[in-house]
């Protein structure tokens, strides 16, 4: 990761150099100018293994447009400039130069996974960009700078939300983990998790994403006898995961994180996962109505679908970004930053979104139940 990412910085600067050019700054011209549109920065996995995640943030953050620009900040309509980095790193942080230095967009949204969002968050801390991640949970990803922001909870908040969960709900006293070795947000989740579980970690092998093929980790699993499994791992993993663990005859429940939250899960699992739980941000289930209208409003714009966390967060993420933009009354990347920092008690979808001083949100979490082809709310859980 360090190696990818001097590299990524590197190409950047000398691009900058060759080019004649200084950082943008926020899009000082384009963008950033006093007429026309806005233009906005969007990156996600469009098209690779994690594409549920970028295409439903995607939608997300263009629904929230659609309903901006009928009344848009500073007189000015929004526009969207989306680039695919295809779940990959490298392609993160090539996607995001583009939008930095060659749009000359005032802002960034993306990206769901940690690892993307950690790779290309340096360019738009040096150019003086602000990046809202409305998914990336790994507490590194605000620590890359003054302008990088995030609209979700922490894993040290959910790790422990399903420790807890695990130990006073389904009353474990044995857990095992296995965890993804190539993914800073499945690390982050296993550390925290660890920490807070008051009871035994009888296990904790790992796998690499992209394997087919987990039943040596399980098989110890299965040895340790636990009486739950934490996989702190994306969709593309767990659903094989839990039907190998379920041929192998292991019984236990299987519990995780946001990143099991995509339509593709039931594909894979089957009625594996029936009677498993994961942490989530929202559950179409509330009652709330600004739960509610979004997801009447994303039915009707996508063909009936009903909207999941990523393209609620993209939804919020956008919506705060706009707020931003009214209350600096400009679009300059320090005012700009300023704003986005000052953001408290903001009526999300996803709850009631206030920045703290280190630019995580402080917000619930929601415990959802894997049962048939739906996730069925359990509970919602304080900061």
């Amino acid at each position: 990761m360090i190696r990818k990412l001097t590299a990524g910085v590197a190409v950047v600067a000398a691009a900058s150099v060759l080019a004649g050019c200084p950082p943008s700054g926020g899009g000082a011209s384009g963008g950033g100018s006093g007429s026309g549109p806005i233009l906005v920065g969007y990156y996600g996995d469009l098209t690779g293994p994690t594409a549920t995640f970028g295409t439903s943030t995607r939608e997300g953050v263009d629904l929230a447009v659609e309903e901006i620009n009928q009344d848009p900040p500073l007189g000015r309509p929004l526009e969207i400039r989306a680039e695919d980095d295809q779940g990959k790193s490298e392609q993160a942080v090539s996607v995001v130069t583009k939008l930095v230095d060659q749009d000359q967009v005032v802002a960034v949204l993306g990206e769901v996974a940690s690892s993307n969002s950690l790779a290309a968050a340096p360019v738009c801390q040096r150019a003086n960009v602000p990046m809202i991640t409305p998914a990336s949970t790994n507490p590194q990803v605000t620590q890359v700078g003054d302008y990088i922001f995030r609209i979700c909870f922490i894993d040290p908040f959910q790790g422990s939300v399903m420790a807890k969960f695990a130990a006073n709900s389904l009353n474990a006293k044995r857990a095992a983990i296995l965890w993804d070795a190539k993914s800073d947000y499945s690390k982050g989740l296993r550390d925290f998790f660890k920490q807070t579980f008051p009871g035994q970690i009888v296990a904790e092998p790992s796998y690499s994403a992209g394997d087919t093929d987990f039943n040596a980790q399980l098989n110890a699993i299965k040895q340790a006898n636990p009486d739950v499994i934490f996989v702190p791992g994306y969709y593309t993993e767990v659903g094989t995961i839990a039907r190998q663990a379920r041929d192998q005859g292991i019984k236990a429940p299987l519990i995780g994180g946001d990143g099991w939250d995509s339509p593709k899960l039931f594909e894979s699992a089957g009625k594996a996962l029936d009677g498993s739980y994961f942490s989530n941000h929202y559950s179409a289930e509330s009652t709330d109505p600004r739960v509610q209208d979004f997801i009447s409003a994303y039915k009707k714009k996508y063909n009936g679908k009903v909207p999941d966390a990523m393209a609620a967060l993209g939804y919020d993420a956008a919506k705060i970004l706009a707020d931003s933009l009214k209350r600096a009354g400009a679009t300059d990347g320090p005012k700009l930053r300023d704003a986005i920092a000052q953001t408290k008690d903001f009526a999300g979808v996803t709850g009631n979104i206030s920045l703290d001083a280190d630019r995580n949100a402080t917000k619930p979490a929601v415990v959802l139940q894997i049962s048939g082809d739906r996730f069925k709310y359990v509970e919602t859980v304080e900061p």
